[in-house]
């Protein structure tokens, strides 16, 4: 089928390319909007309990909506909470919140609350906050809050005024993201055609894949865009859209390329050349898409539209990538002919050096031949060593810690960022680690005062405001404010002095959650610290079906294509080392501060998302080199004798074959992920050199060491199957053959 698809192709390549043309301008101008639509949260279960508690609160008090700090900052000495300036001012405020019509009430102010002073006022008092919250979803309150950003801030009457606050993120967030993306474009894809004219010598071979490579990110996009119809997408999927087309492709079209120039050498017809080609390269090009798109698609497991958006991106854009690479790139060296050669660098270069024609090494004399017969040679200290480096390198994943994302994601001179900062540091407490609860049934029986005064009681909990009361250290201390109760629904407000995403904040959270319940009433919490514990919960809980989905496939599917039970669960043990020392990287710098963070502004934590996210890639693209290598060893395998030495010699050609091509690929790879680690926000940073990291030494310690090393240990066993399973190989393999 794949034979005849391309004789096809190649029999008509300018009716296929002109057709791709039309297709792609039109997925173009469709995907053009793809950013507009998607939002910049989903990081929450939407099952958990303190999801639930939001949407009552919003749905029964209409005050659910995303948050908006507008912090007032007067002149040294004012006390902003008895200023008559300054309460004018505020008022002002408050009254342009109003207007607006999706600014929800009540408007919390140190002059309407003033039981809230501890978290309103600064220390000093020449601070003060009005909170307030904002209806929509996440799209429209960062509208709604880029909006207000531009009509309230200012100096008025000697009043500095300001807004932050959780919307705010979100809007920036998603204004920082689309700058990212555009960076991370013009960072990666002129660099990456650089080093493809270094690689392939000639400027036309090196536009085959960056071609491509764009070619698959317009699709992608397209598919996005589609998708934002039916679905919640996350607007960081946009990068990974972005950065595994170009890597994919780049990779794709590299092998199939290089493979079709190793065609042409042994005198192959240029035509004929082209369908070897895809019968083999191409074949592997396709198997090496299921295994990553496999590893993308378990993340639909996850109830976070945050993680599926990225199964969404993965699979659409290993489609895309896939499909350009088996059909545009042999319509594309159909039409070029030898012209697929021109503008050959290296030859004009040893012109102008006065330097002789290049002459073709023999394969047993170049670099990657000997460095492979140094491994196989040395295999048992090569494997120990790699071995425990890979171990040390992953210590610090031990202590790998989980949040939730706020404002610091940011850099520090985004307004959001800023502001929150200021108000950490100026603040006794911070309203966004306050705790709302929502209690249903017995809305003021004594059972509820008692689990209220409870409440009071638990460390770090400065004032709880409820229904029967504001109560302090199990003491009512005021009345209770307006519009805490609805029917058979009671709200609490609990105001405390801890930081919700670290240990204290968790504690705390644990604490009021083990506080008894009145009988015959269900209490559920919201808020940072509640969404923090509940996210890292939803994590753990389906993490062990997502691992094992992705375990079970790649083994089943590297064992088609390899007929072996050994190679597979060896690509297993070696992928999850590599992992691990990537991982204790990115604990080491992002989590604990080494090396600065990167620029970065740790908070002892990774945002709970990530790390997940950041494995089912680079498992997937680590299979992508796994294959190549492996493709090319079974190849020769199956030729010899199938001895002892004969693995050994497989093991040396296939890397002689594949190793340039797999370290290109993955400096090329390398190079697009350090585009996305340009990116201002800081768990996206930390995607695109977690992901960079990864690549670079899944091709160099693991493919070019540990392999061949254990393949060397493992002698004639690596390509053993129990009888049965041989059969079955036999009849539904899938090979390059």
């Amino acid at each position: 089928m794949l034979e005849r698809l391309t004789r096809r192709v190649i029999a008509a390549p300018r009716v296929v390319l002109s057709v791709a043309v039309v297709l792609l301008v039109a997925l173009g101008l469709y995907g053009f909007g793809a950013a507009g639509k998607m939002l910049a949260g989903g990081y929450e279960d939407p099952g958990s309990e303190s999801t639930r508690a939001q949407q009552a609160v919003d749905r029964v008090f209409g005050q659910g909506g995303v948050q908006l700090v507008v912090k007032l900052d007067g002149p040294a000495g004012t006390d902003m909470a008895t200023d008559p300036v300054a309460r004018t001012v505020g008022d002002e405020v408050v009254e342009q919140l109003t207007a607006t019509g999706y600014v929800q009430q009540p408007i919390a102010t140190v002059w309407n609350s003033p039981q809230l002073a501890s978290e309103l006022l600064s220390r000093d008092k020449t601070s003060t906050q009005i909170v307030a919250g904002i209806e929509g979803d996440e799209a429209q309150a960062a509208d709604r809050a880029r909006e207000l950003e531009s009509q309230i801030p200012g100096l008025r009457q000697g009043i500095e005024i300001k807004v932050g606050g959780p919307a705010l993120v979100y809007t920036q967030v998603n204004d920082q993201t689309s700058k990212d993306l555009l960076i991370a474009e013009s960072i990666a894809i002129p660099i990456s055609f650089l080093l493809l004219i270094v690689i392939f010598g000639g400027a036309v071979a090196a536009a085959l894949p960056v071609l491509v490579g764009i070619v698959s990110i317009i699709g992608a996009m397209a598919l996005l865009r589609l998708i934002t119809e039916f679905a919640d997408v996350s607007i960081f999927a946009l990068n990974l859209a972005t950065a595994m087309g170009l890597a994919l492709a780049i990779d794709y079209t590299l092998l199939i390329v290089t493979r079709y120039r190793e065609e042409v050498e042994r005198g192959n017809p240029r035509p004929e050349a082209i369908v070897t080609t895809i019968n083999t390269a191409g074949r592997t090009v396709i198997f090496s898409g299921i295994t990553v798109a496999l590893s993308m698609a378990a993340l639909v497991i996850f109830p976070m539209y945050f993680l599926r958006s990225f199964a969404y991106a993965g699979v659409g854009v290993v489609i895309v990538a896939v499909l350009a690479a088996v059909v545009l790139t042999p319509a594309l060296l159909a039409v070029l002919g030898d012209r697929v050669d021109a503008l050959d660098l290296r030859k004009t270069a040893r012109r102008v050096l006065r330097r002789p024609p290049r002459q073709p090494v023999p394969l047993e004399q170049s670099f990657w031949y000997r460095s492979a017969q140094w491994v196989l040679r040395r295999a048992v200290p090569v494997a120990v060593l790699i071995t425990a480096l890979l171990v040390v390198l992953g210590l610090p994943f031990t202590g790998i810690k989980f949040g939730f994302p706020d404002d610091r994601v940011l850099p520090t001179s985004a307004s959001a960022h800023a502001i929150q900062q200021e108000i950490r540091d100026q603040y006794a407490e911070n309203p966004s680690s306050n705790v709302t609860g929502v209690i249903e049934g017995l809305v003021g029986s004594p059972a509820m005062t008692a689990y209220v005064e409870d409440l009071s009681r638990v460390e770090h909990v400065s004032l709880v405001s409820s229904a029967v009361g504001v109560f302090r250290d199990g003491q009512p201390i005021a009345p209770p404010p307006p519009g805490m109760v609805v029917g058979e629904v009671a709200l609490l407000s609990i105001t405390g002095d801890v930081e919700p995403m670290q240990s204290d904040g968790q504690e705390q959270l644990a604490a009021l959650r083990a506080v008894p319940a009145p009988p015959g009433a269900r209490v559920s919490f919201a808020g940072l610290a509640a969404a923090n514990a509940d996210t890292v919960d939803a994590i753990y809980r389906y993490l062990p079906w997502v691992l094992l989905i992705i375990a079970v496939a790649t083994y089943v599917l590297l064992f088609l294509f390899t007929g072996s039970v050994v190679l597979p669960l060896k690509a297993l043990v070696m992928n999850v080392l590599s992992l691990t020392a990537t991982f204790g990287a990115m604990v080491w710098i992002f989590q604990e501060g080494h090396l600065g963070g990167l620029g970065t502004t740790p908070i002892g934590l990774l945002v709970a998302t990530m790390p997940v996210l950041m494995f089912c890639i680079a498992f997937g693209l680590s299979m992508d080199y796994e294959v190549f290598l492996l493709g090319r060893i079974r190849e020769e395998w199956l030729k010899s004798g199938q001895g002892r030495d004969d693995n050994d010699r497989a093991v040396a050609i296939g890397l002689a074959r594949t190793g340039r091509v797999v370290t290109a690929a993955a400096l090329l790879m390398a190079i697009v992920f350090a585009g996305i680690a340009a990116s201002q926000v800081s768990f996206m940073r930390m995607f695109g050199v977690g992901l960079a990291l990864a690549v670079l030494m899944d091709a160099t310690l693991i493919r070019m060491m540990l392999v061949p090393a254990f393949m060397r240990l493992a002698g004639r066993w690596n390509w053993w199957a129990p009888a049965p399973l041989r059969r079955l190989h036999d009849r539904i393999g899938l090979t390059e053959e």
